[in-house]
């Protein structure tokens, strides 16, 4: 494994926050570790620093990587390809996958590519990161939250992603804030989903991923 997908269950669940303490994570290791998120909604240019590149970048100790993190960028909060047809542009997933796969040709131990939204949501006008993620043939660390009706999304995840013969490294359950206990959620997913691997990220940007890099590190 030299590389891994970053799929959410949904939007705004905390991908960016379990992908930077995983960089760190690994980095502590000694892995070469890298990172690119091929398209980025929402970004505004008047304040990158808080966006989902920049917060990679920083991670990866190296601030000034953000426009190769990130390749496109786009101003509105919209499913990317809404975003982009804004600005006149036009995503195609040949293009996507272009782009993933120059990245992924970089000289690492391992790169994490990350998605947009959940794994069904629109990347262009005809697919979703799902499709993104069976045409780059690349196993997936699913993140999932920890609020009331996460298990049912989880479940449904997997499903489609095994029906593409998607491969899942490991379930990242990130807490969600007024959410149930997290270690209980986790233990409810636990009597359902028995063949992949959970682990949990406090809402802490301190959060120690270390047991995870472990975890992915055997496959590299």
């Amino acid at each position: 494994m030299s590389a891994l997908f970053v799929a959410g269950t949904g939007t705004d669940i905390g991908k960016t926050h379990v992908a930077c303490a995983l960089i760190r994570a690994l980095k502590a290791r000694g892995v070469a570790v890298d990172a690119f998120k091929p398209v980025v909604s929402g970004f505004d240019p008047a304040d990158p620093t808080v966006s989902d590149p920049a917060r990679l970048a920083h991670a990866l100790g190296d601030p000034s990587a953000l426009p190769r993190i990130s390749p496109r960028r786009y101003l509105a909060p919209l499913a990317p390809n809404l975003a982009a047809r804004l600005e006149g542009d036009v995503l195609r997933i040949a293009d996507l996958a272009a782009d993933c796969r120059a990245a992924l040709a970089g000289d690492h131990d391992l790169m994490l590519v990350e998605g947009a939204g959940g794994v069904m949501s629109p990347l262009t006008d005809e697919a979703t990161n799902l499709d993104l993620i069976a045409e780059l043939d690349l196993p997936v660390l699913l993140i999932a939250g920890s609020y009331l009706g996460t298990i049912s999304h989880v479940l449904t995840a997997q499903v489609a992603l095994r029906a593409r013969g998607v491969t899942v490294a490991a379930i990242v359950m990130s807490e969600s804030l007024d959410a149930p206990d997290l270690v209980q959620t986790a233990e409810a997913l636990a009597a359902f989903e028995r063949d992949t691997p959970i682990f949990l990220a406090p809402r802490d940007e301190h959060w120690d991923a270390s047991a995870l890099a472990e975890h992915l590190a055997k496959g590299i």
